[in-house]
């Protein structure tokens, strides 16, 4: 696998973390297959799993290893059997979803990234209340968004797409690729240096599989064609850590592609209407009609529109159902529903008073 000191993101802060254990070896899970991992070190690949102890202590699925942690291991090679995951590191980034048949847990579906690339092709996949969850999700994580905007030969007009792409993320990079063109993928590289992970997201079909095959330079990722009806069709099956010639790293998992909103940042996704909310008259404005409303303002004027806000309000609301079971979740509906009265009790009063006088 090369020179491993680099390519598997071993910095130097991690390697003193390691060190404060001396009988332990660093290494940095690369695959999972149910509860067996292929753990890599400087030294060698191995299969591994989970000591008793991390098993005991583990609250839920979430504290178990996932693709890209880095571990700490009982040996460095498999001739006396399968290594043993005593611990695994902080991690600096994590996107989670909701864990299958679990209620109200969640799953890290990949860990450890530095960079996600937010995938939206520039033919019919275009969505910018899609993206704009992804940007959530992604700001929540710990990792840096990066929009990369595929099939750019398949866009008629891409300075309007450009445009409105900008407008929906401010202050994000954004790359306009091709994999119809040789060096169409080229944007990515900078991304990808020696001591880094990134990682894809994005719908089925927007060329995620082609793009990582172009970075890793070959046929590594199974590809599949765009079906008829111009959708795609998902062929990544399990979660990957792949070493780049470039020295980086890319993680490839079905995962990161069904991510829900467990958890989301909509503060730097929507940074513009959060900066204008805190210049609303009343603190807990909700954007409809209240009067000295800066975000309808600003609707009115031109300077956002009326979709963004929509998404916004209706991401802030899943953030804020967030972990909550269906009685409270109803409960929180009841009082958004009668806040312009100041909460339920006082629209019974309300309703009282308007009978009293008919």
């Amino acid at each position: 696998m090369g020179n491993r000191k680099f390519d598997l993101g071993f910095t130097e802060e991690i390697k003193k973390v390691a060190a404060l254990d001396g009988s332990l070896h660093l290494g940095r899970v690369v695959s999972q297959y149910k509860e067996m991992y292929k753990v890599a070190t400087e030294a060698s690949d191995l299969l591994a799993e989970v000591s008793g102890k991390l098993r005991h202590e583990a609250s839920g699925i979430a504290d178990f290893p996932t693709v890209g942690d880095f571990v700490l291991i009982d040996r460095e090679d498999s001739k006396s059997g399968n290594a043993i995951i005593q611990r695994i590191l902080k991690r600096k980034s994590a996107f989670v979803r909701k864990a299958a048949g679990k209620a109200h847990e969640v799953q890290v579906v990949a860990a450890n990234i530095d960079t996600v690339f937010i995938c939206m092709s520039l033919n019919k996949d275009f969505n910018l209340r899609r993206l704009e969850r992804y940007l959530s999700i992604a700001w929540d994580s710990g990792a840096t968004p990066v929009i990369v905007l595929t099939k750019a030969d398949l866009c008629n007009d891409l300075a309007a797409r450009l445009s409105e792409v900008h407008s929906s993320a401010p202050g994000v990079d954004v790359l306009v690729t091709s994999t119809m063109s040789e060096e169409g993928w080229l944007p990515l590289k900078k991304y990808a240096v020696p001591g880094m992970t990134v990682a894809f997201i994005g719908s089925s079909g927007v060329g995620k599989s082609s793009l990582i095959n172009s970075l890793l330079g070959g046929e590594i990722a199974a590809t599949m064609e765009t079906g008829t009806d111009d959708k795609g069709r998902h062929t990544t099956t399990r979660r990957e850590l792949i070493l780049l010639p470039s020295g980086g790293a890319v993680i490839d998992t079905p995962g990161m592609r069904e991510l829900g909103l467990e958890s989301a940042d909509i503060s730097k996704t929507f940074a513009d209407i959060d900066e204008l909310s805190r210049r609303c008259r009343f603190r807990d404005c909700s954007h409809v009609n209240e009067p000295g409303c800066e975000v309808r303002r600003a609707v009115e004027e031109g300077a956002i529109s009326e979709e963004r806000l929509q998404s916004y309000c209706k991401l802030k609301k899943e953030v804020k159902y967030e972990g909550l079971n269906s009685r409270q979740i109803e409960k929180e509906k009841i009082s958004d529903m009668y806040s312009d009265f100041g909460g339920a009790k006082n629209a019974r009063e309300y309703a009282r008073s308007k009978n009293r006088n008919r």
